[in-house]
């Protein structure tokens, strides 16, 4: 299972976690530390089991990433700060438009312009903005879809 996209498991739900801090601490350079230790709570504490959760998984190294939907909704993805660029993520949302159709979404942070960058590269194109995020904290969000 080199390279696999794998359903969530809940003895994985650490590492899963873990991946997601890493990965926010090296993209979301515009959260305080305070703002990162809100959010890490919420993942560690429920968010992944409120969303269908699939793993890229390496035999050797274990969950290499993950993303998470509701519906047709890409609620996060995650991947590994030390393996960006290797493909992983567009795997993810690969995976994602194979389970879910083609017709996905997804809500960006405005300052995030790498994750900008990366669904606009895979062809999603933004539709709205909202000042706000999910938790109702200034953080605004660019509201992408894709149709393929």
């Amino acid at each position: 299972m080199q390279n696999a996209i794998i359903a969530y498991r809940e003895e994985n739900h650490d590492q899963l976690v873990d991946i997601w801090h890493r990965a926010v601490r090296r993209t979301h350079t515009f959260l305080e530390e305070e703002d990162i230790q809100f959010y890490h709570h919420i993942v560690r504490n429920g968010a992944l089991r409120e969303v269908e959760i699939w793993m890229a998984w390496n035999e050797s190294q274990g969950p290499t990433g993950f993303i998470g939907l509701d519906g047709p909704k890409i609620e996060m993805l995650f991947v590994d700060p030390e393996l960006h660029g290797q493909g992983i993520g567009s795997r993810l949302i690969q995976h994602a438009g194979k389970i879910k159709g083609t017709h996905l979404k997804v809500d960006v942070n405005e300052q995030n312009e790498k994750a900008h960058a990366f669904y606009k590269h895979f062809g999603f194109v933004q539709t709205g903005r909202s000042e706000l995020d999910g938790s109702g904290r200034a953080f605004p969000l660019l509201h992408m879809e894709w149709n393929q």
